[in-house]
């Protein structure tokens, strides 16, 4: 419309309304609102989008709409009920009680208006009883809570009932209004930890998803309280106030999105209080009043909170802050040698999360200048701490190298170049102190990570180790040593031909530390490090070999990546992946090999145990040794040592694991696919998609109920429907449709959310697949969804193809194929009598399909065909039922009929005398008179 006519708009805005596209009505009437200059026209169309929002279920936006039109005419009615509509799904009964009042005054007779007045009335004096009654039970529950004469249990109980009242916000609010958060905090000194746990769940129930609220308790706490709270030595509590702070930062950032109309003004500017939250977190950091506990948590917050959540934001100011104010901090707590006297309480995790949390800062930074700074402060740090007549700080130095070594590896590795640091390593090796030995060792360990730049390391490395091997006493020290050398021996990857030592030497190595891991006697740091030494030699084949033969050491294995200390699971997941075989292979092409042989470049050769059945054997040993439960225990582990690489490593050994179908119920039964949900729904790309298809391998053939107990069947839905994206690879695609099949075929609830996720435009894609299987499973999966009301919408649409589809199907010369497409049909069209008569319309070839199916010798296909057929007749469409009746149909319902009983086919035998029944009644057909 060239010249934008407001009137045009609003009346082309009405059209859309009527046919339901609402998205584009709301968009015609705000170009209409834009150009509008009359005050009585204007009030029409806000009215009209009024309506539009209300079907969105955009209910603020309603309101407001509403009021302009109300504005303009105080009686209009159509507008007042609108309002009252909006207000009452937005919570404001009371203001929608005014509305409704009104428009029942304005139209005393109008049925609608005078039941919504009853309704409304009722649910106010409801909600004020509840009011009521929640205030004198939050006065109770405090009053329980601080009567020391109380019964214990009677306490736990109002505990509970106050944090579970405290996440709905009604119950919130009415803990706040209550005096809640000082006699939360007489809870919190009366030092015991069962009430400071009950009292910090609460206030983390009444921050979420409230900045108004949120900001009050911040300051009603303070937040040195909360961080002396986190500092106790107590794991529930530390773990708890994270929570309390996560919920209290998601709020403050804009977690929270609610609406608040005039309190909106009242909400103070949140940054000043997001920087002192993250300045008392630093301050922990490197405190020595603070437990080990409550340090990892204070780690974990600056972990999830500092780094952007997603590069395209473009401020990265936080991270800039943390370096200029606590890098120092974070690597203090790296230089950490928990062996010497007056070092910061730790926990086994502290110094990799602090390693982590480094690395996610270094990330975070968008230019050199920014890396420089980094780079400089880290030197400076180092720098300080390197004196050759101390020898404690000189430890404390290199320790805090080995500490970005596991970080920002480019870091800790241009340090480990710096004049003096090398000879530094070579001096402490040769010290008389064990500690000094071992933490030179570890640091050569870690600078040996990345294999093209370890030739500096190799050179000099190799023979240190080996020196100390075979010098020293302490099998702490002769373990760590191993595993330099087998991290520099397994430099090849698992490439058979490229070799560091003698033959059988990785076997011998791997032997001993073998021997270490099942030897409960060392202490568990150490044994950790016989699992990373074996992460790097099960390259070799013949060593995951021998491992999986090794049952004792499997378990020890599983039961140290079980313990409290994380630090193991990197190694644990590599190792699983060497022994599965299900890392990432680049595809060898035979011409290039032939081309590169020729031209005498290295040609990769695989072990003749790295050949599929040596595999399968190895899966079956690890599964039989319980490798499901030891992976579903680490899946819980906390997201900071949980890397999204790990993650991704676990993924791929849970894919691996679950290839075979006999293994699968060994994998429920475990827990495996509780555990799968968390690695399908975060992490790396690849490993989001290899744990969606474990999942659908699993959910294609077990019974949901028990694979995945409870509501975490929902959650399942969706990386299964992310699995049918094109994108993915054709097997993917059959899978998740076998498993979206077994699940839709489970319950009504099930469907909804299949619906829900989108997966029907995908699903009915893959109906119209080249590929028979995939296309089968599509119908089959189809098949189970048509009970769906949403669905047989789309099929009653005009102007698409999809039941066409369906009845084309149903002629196909696949049996099974055509048995879930004639299942589909006979759901549809006795869910919707409608479809009977569109079914004919939509291809010529209806009535030779149908005849097909119910000639049928499959008595599953000729008993459905027989169903459509009595759908048909029952359809209240007299020329459809007229031409069944009239064409072949009658005379193959006669001779079905009139067969005998016979076991094998009553189902259809039954239908069809159903339908001559039907025809009778409807008198298309006299009775069969017998012959006198």
């Amino acid at each position: 419309i060239a010249q934008l006519d407001p009137i045009q708009l609003k009346d082309e805005g009405n059209k859309h309304f009527q046919t339901g596209d609402i998205d584009k009505a709301i968009e015609c009437y705000t170009s209409a609102i834009k150009v509008c200059k009359d005050k009585k026209v204007l009030a029409v169309i806000h009215r009209n989008r009024s309506a539009c929002y209300l079907k969105k279920e955009n209910y603020t936006n309603a309101a407001s709409d509403a009021s302009k039109a109300i504005d303009v005419d105080a009686a209009d009615i159509k507008a007042l009920y609108r309002r009252c509509q909006a207000l009452e799904k937005l919570g404001k009964l009371d203001m929608a009680f005014k509305d409704v009042q009104r428009c029942a005054t304005l139209e005393p007779k109008n049925k609608t208006f005078l039941e919504t007045l009853r309704r409304l009335g009722a649910d106010i004096q409801a909600k004020l009883k509840t009011t009521f009654s929640t205030d004198s039970r939050v006065q109770n529950m405090f009053e329980i809570l601080l009567d020391d004469e109380m019964e214990k249990d009677k306490r736990e109980k109002a505990a509970n009932n106050l944090i579970v009242l405290s996440r709905e916000d009604a119950g919130a609010e009415r803990i706040f209004q209550n005096n809640g958060v000082q006699l939360l905090l007489n809870m919190i000194e009366t030092g015991k930890p069962e009430m400071i746990l009950a009292a910090v769940r609460t206030l983390s129930g009444m921050c979420t998803g409230h900045k108004a609220r949120a900001m009050a308790i911040i300051h009603m706490v303070g937040i040195d309280k909360i961080c002396s709270i986190m500092a106790v030595d107590n794991e529930e509590i530390a773990l708890a106030t994270c929570n309390l702070f996560q919920c209290i930062n998601d709020s403050l950032t804009g977690g929270d999105n609610r609406e608040y109309g005039k309190e909106e003004a009242l909400v103070l500017d949140a940054s000043k209080d997001l920087k002192a939250i993250l300045l008392s977190l630093l301050e922990m950091v490197a405190s020595k009043k603070v437990s080990g506990h409550g340090r990892d948590q204070a780690l974990n917050l600056l972990s999830k909170n500092v780094p952007r959540k997603d590069k395209k934001e473009r401020d990265n100011s936080r991270a800039l802050f943390t370096i200029d104010n606590g890098l120092k901090k974070i690597l203090k707590v790296c230089g950490q040698v928990p062996e010497l006297p007056d070092q910061l309480p730790l926990t086994d995790n502290t110094q990799l999360i602090a390693s982590v949390l480094l690395n996610k800062i270094y990330d975070d930074l968008k230019c050199d200048p920014e890396r420089t700074n980094f780079r400089e402060i880290c030197d400076e740090y180092v720098k300080a701490k390197i004196d050759p007549n101390n020898m404690d700080k000189t430890i404390h130095a290199i320790n805090a190298i080995s500490g970005l070594l596991q970080g920002p590896f480019d870091v800790g590795n241009a340090l480990v170049g710096h004049q003096g640091i090398m000879e530094m390593m070579v001096a402490l090796c040769g010290s008389e102190r064990e500690v000094d030995q071992m933490v030179a060792v570890e640091a050569l360990i870690h600078s040996s990570s990345k294999m093209s730049r370890a030739s500096f390391i190799i050179t000099n490395g190799v023979s240190l180790l080996k020196d100390i091997y075979k010098k020293t006493k302490n099998e702490r020290i002769k373990i760590r040593a191993l595993v330099g050398l087998c991290k520099l021996g397994s430099a090849g990857g698992d490439d058979y031909s490229l070799r560091q030592f003698a033959e059988g030497s990785t076997e011998k190595l791997a032997k001993q530390c073998r021997k270490w891991l099942c030897n409960p006697q060392i202490d568990t740091k150490t044994r950790n490090w016989a699992i990373e030494g074996l992460a790097y030699l099960t390259n070799d084949a013949d060593v995951k070999d021998d491992f999986v033969e090794d049952e004792p050491a499997m378990k020890a294995m599983f039961e140290l990546a079980k313990s409290k200390d994380k630090t193991v699971l990197y190694s644990v997941a590599c190792t699983l992946v060497n022994c599965t075989n299900c890392y990432e292979k680049k595809e060898i092409i035979p011409e290039l090999v032939q081309l590169a042989k020729f031209s005498k470049q290295h040609v990769p050769e695989q072990h003749p145990k790295d050949k599929k059945d040596f595999i399968e054997r190895r899966v079956k040993r690890l599964l039989k040794a319980g490798v499901t439960s030891a992976l579903a225990v680490m899946v819980k582990a906390d997201n900071a040592i949980l890397t999204d690489q790990t993650k991704e490593l676990l993924s791929r050994v849970f894919l691996a694991l679950s290839e075979d179908p006999k293994d699968r119920g060994i994998i429920v039964a475990q827990g495996g696919g509780k555990a799968l949900i968390p690695l399908a729904l975060e992490g790396t790309e690849a490993g989001k998609v290899k744990a969606s298809h474990a999942l659908a391998k699993i959910a294609s053939i077990s019974n949901p109920e028990i694979a995945f107990p409870g509501e975490r069947v929902y959650e399942v839905v969706r990386p299964l429907v992310n699995l049918l994206q094109t994108d993915r690879d054709g097997m993917q695609n059959y899978e998740a449709l076998r498993s979206l099949t077994n699940l839709s075929g489970f319950s009504e609830k099930l469907r909804v959310k299949i619906v829900k996720e989108h997966a029907l435009p995908e699903i009915e894609n893959y109906m119209f697949e080249e590929h028979d299987q995939i296309r089968q499973a599509a119908t089959e999966c189809m098949c189970n969804l048509v009970s769906c009301k949403e669905v047989q919408e789309r099929y009653l649409e005009d102007g698409n193809d999809k039941l066409k589809l369906m009845v084309l199907l149903c002629g196909e010369e696949d049996e099974d194929l055509q048995r879930a497409a004639a299942g589909g049909l006979a759901m549809l069209t006795a869910a919707q009598k409608k479809l009977c008569t569109k079914m004919t319309k939509v291809t010529t070839q209806w009535l030779e399909i149908l005849q097909r199916l119910c000639l049928s010798t499959d008595p599953r296909i000729q008993h459905r065909g027989l169903v459509v057929v009595y759908n048909m007749l029952s359809s209240d469409d007299s020329e459809l039922v007229k031409k069944l009746i009239e064409s072949e149909m009658l005379e193959i319902l006669s001779v079905i009929g009139k067969a005998e009983d016979n076991p094998k086919r009553q189902d259809p035998i039954d239908v069809a005398r159903t339908c001559l029944v039907k025809a009778m009644e409807l008198g298309l057909i006299k009775p069969f008179s017998s012959p006198s």
